[in-house]
């Protein structure tokens, strides 16, 4: 571990918090509560996973003796159960939850006014300039900051029942890693110092921000560990990857992160939606499915972009397969979008592509199981271009002010009587 003195030069001291398991933790506590002496969910096989009656749907979250079988958040509940014939699948509690992370949050930002939460189980907490406030809790074996840390960790344990892993570092990026290092109820730090002993050496797709698609792709180049990638070529990363891609691969495997604890959600980077199909879509059922499929998408994409006054300029379809794979494709438009019929009309352009055009998952012979629409490159519409299409000087036409209103209002009535208040008489 880095040494407090090497620690001091930092200006900036961030810390991540996240809850060991939370979903599978908060209902142990839950059930451990209304019924006293009943088993300890963490301590046997068990995970929370969709119809638990009917085992269908994924695995949301597992605990650590489950691990030990290789169930994996996201795999199917039929998966799963066939790694571990013993598994004790529980209910999500949505209640349960809120209320637990409500808790969670509330300890935690009592060590710090700058706390940004960024997900109902993990926040980060930025305490530099603070070790005045706690000196008074600095031994050798805890020197500043890893003892406000454990005074973290052991007050959410011993208050609420849970534990969380606590990352340490310079900044967000980093913080975030170290706090998924061994768990359950563990601090670590991840300081630059540190990256080539404890972050180099692990698989790529163990890099934050790292998806698998991506790490298949940066595999099949030679690029199997984070430490691959941050001796790469920036030029070729951008060249395999694209340049946003290519750069924050390159960046994050290097250590570098923001250290803008904000206070506030991250704003979002992408709009989606997705559904699974109650039954299986084929060529044959095609035509006549995808439509309303990807109409009902693109309304709910719309109406949150929106709501938050935003606009994208690339469009995503994807999709899994009867064998759980997904595959998807997207498009860069010349200006940005919000509205559900632009969005459709792109989406269905996409998923033509993807599944009937050449050599397209039809043609492999695929099912689909999934399909989703997603968003992204946002803005908020200033810089849409003008059309030689457009009205005059890029003026609305009666038919968009036409349905401005209507968009307006639809709003009021949600915000007024709750969601789904008014809907398309097509959608019956």
């Amino acid at each position: 571990m880095i040494s407090d003195k090497e620690i001091l030069k930092y200006e900036k001291i961030i810390f991540h918090i996240d809850v060991n398991s939370a979903f599978l933790s908060w209902t142990a506590v839950k059930k451990l509560k209304d019924e006293p002496g009943s088993i300890d969910l963490r301590t046997i096989p068990s995970a929370i996973g969709g119809d638990v009656k009917n085992r269908h749907g994924i695995i949301t979250a597992k605990s650590i003796p489950a691990k030990k079988y290789g169930v994996t958040t996201g795999e199917p509940v039929v998966k799963a159960l066939q790694k571990c014939p013993k598994l004790v699948l529980v209910q999500s509690d949505f209640a349960t939850y809120k209320e637990y992370s409500r808790a969670f949050i509330s300890i935690i930002s009592k060590y710090s006014p700058l706390l940004q939460q960024v997900s109902i189980d993990e926040a980060y907490l930025d305490i530099s300039g603070m070790r005045g406030l706690y000196k008074a809790a600095e031994t050798k074996e805890l020197p500043f900051p890893i003892n406000i840390a454990n005074l973290i960790k052991n007050e959410v344990r011993d208050t609420l029942g849970f534990t969380v892993n606590v990352g340490i570092s310079c900044n967000k990026l980093l913080a975030k890693m170290a706090s998924d290092f061994t768990k359950p109820d563990k601090i670590h730090t991840l300081f630059p110092e540190e990256i080539p002993e404890k972050m180099w050496p692990l698989p790529i797709g163990d890099l934050y921000g790292c998806g698998s698609s991506t790490a298949q792709r940066l595999k099949s180049i030679g690029i199997r560990t984070i430490g691959d990638a941050a001796k790469a070529s920036p030029e070729m990363l951008v060249s395999i990857l694209g340049e946003n891609g290519g750069a924050y691969i390159y960046n994050s495997a290097n250590g570098i992160g923001s250290t803008n604890v904000s206070g506030t959600y991250e704003d979002a980077k992408s709009y989606s939606n997705e559904t699974t199909l109650s039954s299986d879509l084929t060529a044959d059922s095609y035509d006549k499915e995808i439509i309303p499929v990807l109409k009902h998408l693109s309304n709910s994409v719309s109406k949150r972009l929106k709501r938050d006054n935003v606009y994208g300029r690339t469009v995503t379809v994807s999709v899994k397969t009867g064998s759980f794979k997904r595959h998807s494709a997207q498009m860069q438009l010349d200006n940005s979008i919000n509205d559900e019929n632009s969005l459709f009309t792109f989406s269905k352009m996409l998923s033509d592509k993807l599944l009937l055009g050449n050599n397209g998952l039809f043609i492999q012979g695929e099912v689909i199981r999934l399909v989703g629409v997603g968003v992204t490159k946002l803005d908020d519409g200033s810089y849409r271009q003008l059309s030689l299409f457009d009205n005059t000087f890029n003026a609305p036409s009666k038919d968009d002010q036409k349905q401005k209103k209507l968009d307006e209002m639809s709003k009021l009535i949600d915000e007024k009587y709750g969601k789904n208040t008014i809907f398309k008489g097509s959608s019956l």
